[in-house]
């Protein structure tokens, strides 16, 4: 894929902060328009990351081209182009609604400001609480803020980390219906999310833990690549039947499910005999396709426990 088709071309990212490495040679490819997820278990260094890329955080090794320009060079440039959400609301919550927004637009230095106030607060269904302050407003409600106030300034790359953490389910599928339509539109997003629906809803995703990259691809690519087989098991007393399976051969993780287990292993011979061998007396298995959720769990048992930060490790 040509630079130009690229929103996001970084390679060989690292961040250190003191000894530790908080981004480990990071790289990754996002074309324009796309929506890309970004996962990873909390103190994997997303953050971190995407702080790099909007030219917050000057990487300490890699290089990156943002939107056509280089992170190092050109940071300031990459700040007007980029819409960046953080995880915690960050408004002035003695403002209102419209007033937040007027004020991100003068920083900005948006031309014709009024009328793109006016134009964001229609866009999220802001205006008939245009007067409200910001510090009164619902989770949804300054979820909804948040977004008009990153796009005040027409940006064409939106970065969004952990935009939905304490959103109701009504608030976060509106939210991702917003960005669904401002991709078809041309913007790029990069997402970074703890939601496996989220996940599934997004282009492509890149999966991230301890500062490395451990996979990427489309939801179906990711899941072809770890190569996991995965049974089902019902019925009654199927705790008891975990506690037996987890010391069969074959078996690398079983997972509860509701009422049923997932019994996952890259072993797919054993593993059916492993499960095959506790069927009956109620309980039933059958083989299914594994998840996003069952990847990524096998991808974290994977990964060797010295990579793992201290717990006290900021992210």
């Amino acid at each position: 894929m040509s630079e130009a088709a690229l929103a996001i071309d970084v390679e060989g990212l690292t961040k250190r902060f003191g000894k530790r490495v908080v981004v480990d040679h990071f790289a990754m490819k996002v074309p324009r328009g796309q929506i890309y997820g970004f996962l990873g278990p909390n103190g994997s260094g997303k953050t971190t990351t995407i702080r790099m890329i909007c030219g917050l955080i000057t990487p300490d090794e890699g290089r990156g081209i943002v939107l056509g320009l280089d992170i190092a060079r050109d940071s300031e440039l990459i700040k007007r182009q980029v819409g960046y959400m953080t995880q915690k609301f960050s408004l002035y919550e003695d403002l209102s609604i419209e007033e937040n927004l007027d004020f991100i637009a003068r920083m900005y230095e948006v031309g014709d400001r009024k009328r793109r106030v006016l134009e964001s607060l229609d866009r999220l269904g802001l205006a008939s609480r245009k007067d409200q302050l910001a510090g009164t407003l619902s989770g949804g409600w300054k979820q909804r803020l948040a977004l008009a106030a990153c796009l005040i300034h027409e940006p064409k790359l939106l970065l969004l980390d952990e935009p939905t953490a304490g959103v109701d389910p009504a608030a976060r599928r509106e939210f991702w219906d917003h960005i669904h339509e401002l991709a078809h539109s041309g913007i790029t997003v990069l997402v970074s999310t703890h939601y496996m629906d989220e996940a599934e809803r997004c282009h492509a995703i890149a999966y991230i833990a301890y500062g490395k990259l451990l996979a990427h691809g489309t939801i179906r690519e990711v899941i072809d690549q770890a190569a996991l087989s995965t049974w089902e098991v019902e019925g009654d007393g199927v705790m008891d039947v975990a506690a037996r399976l987890r010391d069969e051969p074959g078996v690398e993780m079983v997972a509860p499910f509701g009422n049923s287990l997932h019994v996952t292993g890259t072993d797919a011979g054993k593993l059916a005999a492993a499960v095959k061998g506790v069927r009956g007396d109620g309980i039933r298995v059958r083989q299914v396709d594994p998840t996003l959720e069952d990847v990524f769990i096998h991808l974290m048992r994977d990964l060797n426990e010295s990579a793992r930060p201290h717990p006290r490790a900021a992210h």
